[in-house]
């Protein structure tokens, strides 16, 4: 673990943790991370959860600790980031992972039936947390030599979504300029900073989703397998790592071509015969 692509480098990723038999983005990117060499900072607001994935990183041979705090948090999140450096002797990644979970509170409403506190909710968990995160992370980078922020947002943040859930999409919808301006106004500072648009995933999100619906989103896409924590999660190492050095303020849709298609394509999408998952899928 002391070799790989992101060797000698600190990672913060937040809402890293996990429940228990379930593997989120942020569980994925913190192991792909270890993996290639990095030293992890697991944040989230649970404990246990943080600790679990910080035990799978450590039985694998990685390295990793956790942080407790709410990440809406400013206090918290200068602390989360003292953390790192205290621990580790600097900061050189932080992938802002952590998502409004909205359950449905605003399902099949649109903006003129949304609910205030679920408006506000979301933008706590979405936005606000990434905006402080990044604010205290990027002077500790610059100690360090520079580094890469990593926002997780989501197609739903990029076009309304099936379920409309206002409150997610308009506050994931925020990550991008978020990441475009920090690329500009800190990339002579040594700061890069990407965002990363995961498609239909089937993660920890998606634990619930009915059979039916799994299908029809993994058949909408041109590619017509589905993806999964893991191709956000190395997607993440790459701007994480040197391979990424001249990429900055760009928006990386994870989403196997969905929006590659257009809408009247993606339903003779749906109306070809399935060939079912590629064979280095199954």
């Amino acid at each position: 673990m002391s070799e790989g692509r992101l060797a000698g480098k600190v990672a913060i990723v937040t809402g890293g943790g996990s429940q228990p038999g379930e593997i989120g983005t942020g569980r994925a990117s913190c192991e792909c991370m270890a993996r290639e060499g990095a030293r992890v900072l697991v944040a989230d607001i649970a404990a246990a959860n943080a600790q679990r994935t910080v035990d799978a990183i450590v039985a694998a041979g990685g390295e990793a600790s956790s942080f407790v705090g709410d990440a809406t948090s400013g206090d918290d999140c200068q602390a989360m980031v003292a953390t790192a450096v205290e621990r580790y002797g600097g900061l050189h990644v932080l992938m802002n992972n952590l998502g409004f979970r909205w359950g449905g509170h605003d399902r099949r409403k649109g903006v003129a039936d949304i609910d205030e506190d679920v408006l506000m909710r979301a933008f706590d968990l979405n936005l606000k947390s990434a905006v402080l995160a990044s604010k205290h992370a990027i002077p500790a980078m610059i100690e360090s030599g520079g580094g890469s922020i990593i926002n997780v947002s989501s197609i739903d943040g990029l076009a309304g979504a099936r379920h409309r859930g206002v409150a997610y999409s308009i506050t994931k919808g925020a990550l991008p300029i978020l990441s475009r301006n920090t690329a500009a106004f800190h990339g002579r500072e040594g700061i890069r900073a990407n965002c990363i648009v995961p498609g239909h995933l089937q993660s920890a999100y998606q634990a619930k989703i009915k059979p039916e619906d799994r299908e029809l989103r993994r058949r909408v896409s041109p590619l017509g397998t589905e993806g999964t924590p893991w191709d956000i999660a190395w997607a993440a190492v790459f701007l994480a790592s040197e391979e990424s050095r001249w990429v900055t303020g760009v928006t990386l849709p994870v989403d196997g071509g969905l929006f590659a298609a257009q809408p009247l394509l993606a339903h003779d999408l749906l109306k070809e015969p399935d060939l079912g998952p590629l064979p280095e899928d199954a």
